[in-house]
Formats: structure tokens, C-alpha cells, sequence
């Protein structure tokens, strides 16, 4: 073996022909220690049969340097989503006749699958889909998610509940892994997929790409488009913007239940759900629920909160009718204040104004345009 000075390290492994157990040498023993001495400062290690020597470079050496490990990317964490049961049930909902009897029709759907298919035929015109997908739309806070809920609830199935940002991901490409791995833990579970503010995900794709978030965007698109065709089993989506909805999304959605805000009728259920018998209170229910219209269950709801945290701080006695109405008349003022987003409501600052020779050209050149045809 030839002792090599230009290498930091090198180990050597010397195979022996004999066994040292027993305090026998082998046979080429002795030669083995000649060739440790020949390396000056190292030692030999005997184990089993075979000798480690590791034979380092003597002081006349010339130092060798040694590359410094490359940083490494961050690790990209795989996300695990939660299994969770139902919260509600379709008791626990105040909605018009016509909702409950949709949710009814989803909830009884898989059930008489074989006889339209089957039995009255429906597989000779149409391809028998094993999976149902279904959208929730309409008001904020009239009542989607818990319908949602129920939907599971009655179907004795668990639910993963998701948005957007829980599947999101800074990585490119990441996105739609994660959402494969919801699909795939979902039907190995066999357990409902929720995704509330769906908006996020079934917007319209985008067809002029300027940026790689563009072309992410619309990767993560064509992924679900793709996973959707390939599953078997239900999704449940709720959002209050259908408008954005992509038109491919909207064609594989077999029921689509619209919430409105709910009329003089519902809104008296719910004011009563709302208040507990130990609240003192003089309310007149059937007053207040004809006077104050447009507002959701989730408004009525915070309205008594508020009323009664009002009550408790002025250290009143009960729950003052007065106390009700100044509660649910600041909620419908801010809801009329977000819907309306008139110009005259938007100050400008003049630091915010940018002069025109510093807007681009075409963009400048496309507002004379507009001018012109208007």
C-alpha cells in the first residue's frame, strides 16, 4: 500500500485472513504492523478481523482546505389536515322551506343514485358519476357553513374543513400537492372535503399570465379541475362571491343552493334562538324583526351580544328594548356603508396622486381612449 501525504484522511482497511479472538495473531499480522509503522503518528485499530488505520498527513504536509458545505434550502413542510365531526345539525338551522328542502335532496341523493341510473336507465344518455359536488352561495352569515355541517352530519360522515390559506404554499408547484394530499387523505377516509370562502380557489383563471404567480395560479386551477374529475366522493363549497366562480368549476357542480337573508318570519325564529329565558329583557321581538330587515342570522346574533354586554356595563336591571334596537341599527348602518363605496366617500390625498409623467404610456393612452368613446 502506498502512503499518500497530500490526503487529509484516508482509512484503510486490511482485511485478515485469521481470527484474532482467542489471543491468535494471523498469519499476516506481523506485516500489518510494519505498515502502521511506516505511517509516523497513527495507530492502528484491530476489530474483528480487520484492521482501521486511519493515516493522516506528517507535519511537513502542506495544509489542505477544506470546501465549505453549501447552504441548504429551507425544508418544505407537508401539511396534515385535521379530521373533524359535524358541528350541526339540521335542527339546528332556521332556514326557509325551500333551503331545507334542497338540503334534503343533496342529504337524499346518493340514496336513489341506482334508480335514475339504473333502474329508469339515465346511464344510456349520461356517464354515471359516483361523486357529488355541491355549492353553497349567497349573504354572509345566513347560515352556509353550518348547512354544511349538517349535510355531513346527517350523512354520518366526518369533514375536513379548508380555505385557501390552509393549502397555500410560498413554494412553487407546492400548492397543488397539497391540495392532491387533501383529495387523496379524503378518500382513503372516505370523509367529506368542505372548503368555505371557495371563491379563493374556483376563481376565473387568468388568461393574460405576466408573472409566475400568474402561471402558479392557474397551474393550481387545472390541478383541481383535474383531481375533481377524478373523484368519487362529495365537496361541499361555500362562498358569498359565485361571481368570480371560473365557468369550468361551475359546469361539474351538480347543486348549487342560494342563501338569502331571511325574511320577517325567520328573522322572529331567530331573534328568540338568540335570547336566552334567563336574559331579562322587555324586548318585543315581532316589532324589532319587522322594523330592522336585511340582516342574517350571524347580524341578529352579534346584535344581542352587543345589546347585553351594553346592558351589563351600565349595570341595568335587564336588557332594555332601546338597547337592542341601537345594536342591530349600527350593524345594518355599517353593512349599507360597505355596499355602497361611493366615489364621494373616497378621500384622495395628493400624495397620492401620481403625475401623468410618471403613469405609463399605454396605460395613459388607453384612459384617452376610454374618454373618447364615453
Amino acid at each position: 500500500m502506498v502512503y499518500n501525504k497530500n490526503m487529509h484522511v484516508l482509512w484503510q482497511k486490511i482485511q485478515l485472513s485469521g481470527s484474532i479472538e482467542n489471543g491468535q495473531d494471523p498469519t499476516d499480522f506481523k506485516a500489518a504492523q510494519a505498515l502502521c509503522r511506516a505511517a509516523p503518528d497513527n495507530q492502528s485499530i484491530l476489530r474483528k478481523g480487520v484492521i482501521l488505520m486511519p493515516l493522516v498527513p506528517t507535519k511537513s504536509s502542506p495544509p489542505v482546505t477544506m470546501p465549505k458545505p453549501k447552504p441548504q434550502p429551507p425544508e418544505k413542510q407537508s401539511i396534515s389536515f385535521m379530521v373533524s365531526k359535524p358541528k350541526y345539525r339540521l335542527s339546528d338551522l332556521i332556514l326557509s322551506e325551500s333551503n331545507l328542502d334542497e338540503l334534503q335532496t343533496v342529504i337524499k341523493a346518493k340514496e336513489y343514485w341506482n334508480k335514475v341510473f339504473v333502474d329508469w336507465n339515465l346511464q344510456s344518455v349520461m356517464k354515471q358519476r359516483k361523486s357529488l359536488f355541491i355549492n353553497l352561495y349567497g349573504e354572509p352569515g345566513t347560515g352556509k357553513t353550518m348547512a354544511a355541517h349538517a349535510i355531513a352530519n346527517a350523512l354520518h360522515k366526518e369533514m375536513i374543513c379548508v380555505n385557501y390559506a390552509d393549502i397555500e404554499s410560498k413554494y412553487v408547484g407546492e400548492t397543488s400537492k397539497n391540495l392532491t394530499n387533501l383529495f387523496h387523505t379524503a378518500s382513503e377516509k372516505d370523509i367529506i372535503i368542505f372548503f368555505d370562502e371557495a371563491d379563493a380557489l374556483l376563481s376565473k383563471r387568468v388568461t393574460n399570465m405576466s408573472s409566475s404567480t400568474d402561471v402558479s395560479v392557474n397551474q393550481t386551477r387545472s390541478v383541481l379541475l383535474t383531481l375533481l374529475n377524478d373523484y368519487e366522493g362529495m365537496v361541499i363549497f361555500a362562498t358569498n362571491f359565485i361571481s368570480n366562480y371560473d365557468p369550468a368549476f361551475m359546469r361539474r357542480i351538480q347543486y348549487h343552493i342560494r342563501f338569502d337573508l331571511p325574511d320577517k318570519s325567520l328573522r322572529e325564529k331567530l331573534w328568540r334562538l338568540y335570547i336566552p329565558q334567563e336574559m331579562p329583557t322587555d324586548l318585543r321581538i315581532s316589532e324589532i324583526a319587522e322594523k330592522y330587515d336585511g340582516v342574517s342570522g350571524s347580524d341578529i346574533s352579534n346584535a344581542v351580544l352587543k345589546a347585553a354586554l351594553k346592558a351589563a356595563k351600565n349595570q341595568e336591571s335587564f336588557v332594555k328594548q332601546a338597547d337592542f334596537e341601537d345594536a342591530v341599527a349600527e350593524i345594518v348602518k355599517s353593512k349599507k356603508a360597505n355596499k355602497s363605496g361611493s366615489p364621494r366617500d373616497v378621500k384622495i390625498t395628493k400624495s397620492e396622486i401620481v403625475p401623468e409623467s410618471e403613469v405609463p404610456k399605454d396605460i395613459v393612452n388607453k384612459s384617452k381612449e376610454f374618454q373618447e368613446v364615453n
